[in-house]
C-alpha cells in the first residue's frame, strides 16, 4: 500500500511537468512536549506527550483557483525506538474561488478547525490525530465566516468502530462586538459483526457565546472576553436511553502583549460527558476537565519566536477544579514552509 502511495505522488509531479502547470510545496514541522500534573484527579490521567510531527506536501495549482497536494505526516514519539510511529497520508483538492473555499480528501486539521475551543478537541487532537478525512467548506469575508465540514474518524471494520464527526460554526462581527458558535455531532457505532453488541452513541455538543474585542484599541496586543452557553445533548440508542440533556456557562478571556500572553477559561455548571466512564476518549474528544462541574483554567504563555514561517510557545498552565490545583507545561514550535511568497 505505502508502495502504490509513492508511485501515485510520482505520478502527480510527472504530470505536473507534462500540463506545464504551477508546482505546489509545503514543509510543516511541529514539534511538541506536554506535560501534565493531573495525580490524585477523579475526571483527568497524568501524563507527558512529546513527540515531533513532519508533514511534506507536493502538488500542483491551475487556473490559479484549483489546487490538488500528496504528501504524508509522520509522527516520532520522544523516546520511542521507532523511526516513525505513525504515519497518517495526506491528499486533497482545495478550490479557493473568492470568499469561498472548499476542501475535500485527507487535510491537516490545524488549516480548516483549528479555531474550535478545548471543550470540542483537546490537545492531543492535533498531536495524534493530525488530519481531516472529508469534506471542508467555508464562507468568509474578513473575521465574519461560517462553515461545515465532515471528518470520518472510523471505517467500520471487525476491529474498528464506525465513527464520523458533522460540524459547522460561525462568527459575525461588527465594529468591537461579535457573536460566533460552534456546534459538532459525534456518531459513534459499532464493529462489523461484533462478538458483543455496542449500543450506537450520537454525541452532540453547541456553544453560543458573545464577545467583546478589543485588540489594536489599547497598549495591549490582543485583548478580548467571551462568554456563553454549552449545551451537550447525547443518546444510546440501544440502551433507549433518550436524550440526556447537559448544559454549562462558559467565558473565556485573552490578553497579550507583545511576546507575553494570558488565556482564561471558566466553566460552571453540569458534567458534560455522561458516557465518559464506560467509553472514555472514544467518544469524547474534548478535554475530560468538562466532567467537572466547575473548573478554570489558566494559559500563561510566552513567544520566543514569532513570524510567518516559525513560531516557538512556551505555556505554563494552572488548572483549578476539585477543590485542587493542578499544573501542565506545554512548549510547542511550529515551522511552515511552502512555496507561496509571503
Amino acid at each position: 500500500m505505502k508502495t502504490s502511495y509513492w508511485i501515485l505522488l510520482s505520478v502527480l509531479l510527472i504530470s505536473s511537468d507534462a500540463f506545464s502547470q504551477e508546482k505546489d510545496w509545503r514543509l510543516d514541522v511541529f514539534s511538541f512536549f506536554d506535560n501534565t500534573e493531573f495525580g490524585r484527579s477523579a475526571v483527568k490521567i497524568p501524563q507527558t506527550m512529546a513527540g515531533v510531527q513532519i508533514a511534506p506536501e507536493l502538488g500542483v495549482i491551475w487556473d490559479t483557483l484549483n489546487k490538488i497536494n500528496i504528501g504524508v505526516n509522520l509522527l516520532h514519539e520522544y523516546g520511542s525506538p521507532n523511526a516513525i510511529d505513525k504515519l497518517y497520508p495526506t491528499a486533497y483538492y482545495e478550490s479557493e474561488r473568492g470568499p469561498m473555499r472548499f476542501i475535500m480528501g485527507a487535510f491537516p486539521r490545524s488549516r480548516a478547525i483549528e479555531n474550535y475551543p478545548r471543550l470540542f478537541f483537546q490537545d492531543s487532537i492535533l498531536y495524534y490525530r493530525p488530519n481531516i478525512n472529508g469534506i471542508f467548506t467555508e464562507y468568509r469575508k474578513e473575521e465574519n465566516y461560517i462553515n461545515v465540514w465532515l471528518d470520518w474518524t472510523g471505517r467500520q471494520s471487525k476491529t474498528v468502530n464506525e465513527e464520523f464527526f458533522i460540524g459547522f460554526s460561525g462568527k459575525y462581527k461588527t465594529g468591537i462586538f461579535y457573536l460566533q458558535h460552534f456546534g459538532a455531532m459525534f456518531h459513534y457505532a459499532g464493529k462489523m459483526d461484533p462478538v458483543i453488541e455496542e449500543p450506537l452513541h450520537d454525541n452532540l455538543l453547541f456553544l453560543t457565546s458573545g464577545g467583546i474585542d478589543l485588540s489594536g484599541k489599547t497598549c495591549f496586543t490582543k485583548l478580548e472576553a467571551n462568554a456563553g452557553w454549552v449545551i451537550r445533548l447525547e443518546r444510546s440508542r440501544a440502551e433507549n436511553s433518550g436524550w440526556i440533556a447537559s448544559n454549562g456557562f462558559l467565558m473565556e478571556t485573552r490578553m497579550e502583549y507583545k511576546w507575553f500572553g494570558l488565556f482564561n477559561t471558566f466553566y460552571k455548571g453540569d458534567d458534560l460527558m455522561h458516557y465518559y466512564s464506560v467509553l472514555g476518549n472514544r467518544l469524547y474528544w474534548g478535554d475530560p476537565t468538562y466532567r467537572s462541574k466547575t473548573s478554570d483554567r489558566s494559559d500563561i504563555y510566552i513567544r520566543f519566536l514569532q513570524s510567518h514561517t516559525v513560531d516557538l510557545e512556551l505555556t505554563y498552565s494552572l488548572t483549578f477544579m476539585e477543590n485542587r490545583m493542578y499544573h501542565e507545561q506545554m512548549l510547542k514550535l511550529i515551522v511552515n514552509l511552502n512555496s507561496i511568497k509571503n
